[in-house]
Formats: structure tokens, C-alpha cells, sequence
């Protein structure tokens, strides 16, 4: 694929790598058994409709769509990495499926906003539903995006996930992962919600770019495009996002914990890089236009912090670096 950035060698050069120094205490968290339950996964060409639920500036929705462009784009082979190899690692759980492994195409084909906080700012899951009906029309071929803005407040966003996925049933928009008998059929939509942390808990879901409430003092990066809750949320989509393609329905690949069953991006969270330790990220680059940290390169030049994800054929946490 043709490029329309610079191949030139130096672009290796441009960015300044930070590597933590040496330490005895690895980051090790206990290994996550995820296997296959035989469900459905997504394949083929996935649509998606984002909604921008309250007030969001140009930086936010930028830094997300370019992201988005960037799973499927080629940057050429002198600018490495790039978010598209870690797309590709995504890809290969059609291999653990028993499938071809196909390009998996993502493409934005609507977008709504909804700044005046049609169903409040004081909201739960139940609450989607109107919005994701508005945003795909009942079309069952668009996976609805719910971003929700920094004043909006989520229940359970930061207590328990910064992002995540669920299917609606019947009236009402459902996140448990035991709701019995979740399927594909028409009546249940799979969608996507991503809260922004920026004002309610950046110390919990912006790390770490934001000093974490808690565990070791470790590294605070600056945020690659600039702004905290842009990159936040690009991390949080990128998560919930692989855990999506590759567990839709609560039937796919994950862990079959009781009370606590982990999926290909929560099982490495808080890991950016190898050597990754309690409160530090591992090793990133640096961006010396703007210091921001990032581990991977996107479209149009942009750059991103993509988070670690379960490698099925290793059985360990992967990353870009």
C-alpha cells in the first residue's frame, strides 16, 4: 500500500526511546487461562456508528477517528510500529476460531452528536438504548460507538472498567457478562460505550498519562495528541474494541473465572510495553515534537498509545515494543 508518509530511515531516528531502568520486580500478574467457548466472533467488514454523547472539542474526535483509520493502514515499512500490527495480532484470534484469517476492515459510516445530554448526564447502560437506535437506525450490520463526555457521569465508569462492550436486550442496554442466552439473533445488538476520565478519574482511567490514586509511583507520560482525555479514551476504545471482535456475545474467547472472567485486553491491563512494571508502562518512544509517549504509529503521522493484549499462540501479554 502506497504511503503518504516519509519511508525516509531517519523517522526511526525522530522519536527518543525511553526504557525503565533495571529492576528486580518484574510485572508478572497471575496467567489468565483464555480458551474459546465456540460463539461467534466478528469478522469480515465491521461498520461502526460513533456517537459523541455531550460536548466534545475537535482534539477528542480526532484523535479517535484517526485511530480508527489507523487499524487497517499501511505506513510503509520504515515507520515501525504501527497500530495495524497490533490490528493484525487482533486478526489471528479467526485463526484460534477455526477460521480464515482475513483482513478484518473497519470503517466509521455514521456519526452523531448529542450535546445536549438527551438522556442526562447522570446515566447507566439501561439508559443506550435510544442512542443506539438513533445512531444505526436498526441496522444490524453498524456497531454503535457510545463515547460519553468528561461531565457525564457513568455508573460503575472507573469502579469497575474505564470502557467496555454489551448487547441489548429487549428494551434495555445490558453489560453483565452473565446475562443468559446471549446471542447474534436481530433482537440483540452488540455496542461499545467509552467513558471519558478526564474530570471524574483520571487517576484510575488516564493513567498513565495522570498520576494513578493508587500502587507505585511510577512515570507520567504526556499524552501523545496532546490531550488527556483524547488519549485516554483512544486506549480505552482500543481495549474494549479487541475484546468486541473477539468475545461479542460472552461466548467467545475469555477466561471462565466466576466471578471475574477476563478477556484479551483486561488480562495485560496496564502494560504498554515489555518491561512494563506496577506504575510504569514500559518501553514507549517519545515523540520530541511534543514529548508525548507513544508505542505506535497511525495515519496522517499520528502517533498512539496502544495497551498490551493477550497473544493466544504465546499465551503471554503482547506488545508493539
Amino acid at each position: 500500500m502506497a504511503s503518504s508518509l516519509s519511508t525516509s530511515p531517519l523517522v526511526l531516528f525522530s522519536s527518543l526511546l525511553l526504557i525503565l531502568p533495571f529492576s528486580s520486580f518484574a510485572h508478572h500478574p497471575p496467567s489468565p487461562n483464555i480458551t474459546y467457548h465456540g460463539g461467534p466472533i466478528l469478522t469480515g467488514n465491521l461498520n461502526l456508528a460513533l456517537i459523541w454523547y455531550g460536548r466534545f472539542g475537535r482534539v477528542s474526535k480526532n484523535a479517535v477517528r484517526n485511530f480508527i483509520k489507523s487499524l487497517n493502514y499501511n505506513a510503509g515499512a520504515n515507520i515501525q510500529p504501527q497500530v495495524s500490527s497490533w490490528w493484525k495480532v487482533v486478526e489471528c484470534y479467526q485463526e484460534a476460531a477455526a477460521k480464515p484469517v482475513l483482513p478484518i476492515n473497519v470503517k466509521v459510516v455514521k456519526q452523531v452528536t448529542d450535546a445536549s445530554y438527551s438522556i442526562g448526564k447522570v446515566i447507566t447502560a439501561d439508559f443506550f438504548k435510544p442512542l443506539i437506535e438513533k445512531a444505526t437506525g436498526g441496522d444490524p450490520n453498524i456497531i454503535p460507538i457510545i463515547f460519553t463526555a468528561r461531565d457525564v457521569s457513568l455508573h460503575n465508569f472507573c469502579i469497575q472498567s474505564c470502557s467496555g462492550h454489551g448487547v441489548t436486550l429487549g428494551n434495555l442496554a445490558n453489560t453483565s457478562f452473565f446475562t443468559p442466552k446471549l446471542n447474534s439473533n436481530a433482537d440483540n445488538k452488540l455496542y461499545i460505550w467509552v467513558g471519558n476520565p478526564e474530570n471524574e478519574c483520571p487517576g484510575t482511567c488516564a493513567w498513565p498519562f495522570h498520576k494513578a490514586d493508587s500502587g507505585p509511583v511510577g512515570m507520567v507520560l504526556n499524552p501523545p495528541n496532546g490531550n488527556i482525555g483524547a488519549d485516554s479514551m483512544v486506549v480505552s476504545f482500543a481495549q474494549a474494541f479487541a475484546e468486541a471482535v473477539t468475545n461479542p456475545f460472552k461466548t467467545g474467547f475469555f477466561e471462565d473465572a466466576l466471578r471475574n472472567p477476563i478477556e484479551i485486553a483486561t488480562a495485560c491491563k496496564g502494560i504498554f510495553g515489555s518491561g512494563a512494571l506496577p506504575g510504569h508502562a514500559g518501553k514507549v518512544l517519545i515523540d520530541p515534537a511534543n514529548g508525548g509517549g507513544f508505542n505506535a504509529h497511525g495515519s496522517r503521522g499520528k502517533k498512539f498509545l496502544v495497551p498490551a493484549i493477550w497473544d493466544f499462540k504465546t499465551k503471554t501479554c503482547w506488545t508493539l515494543m
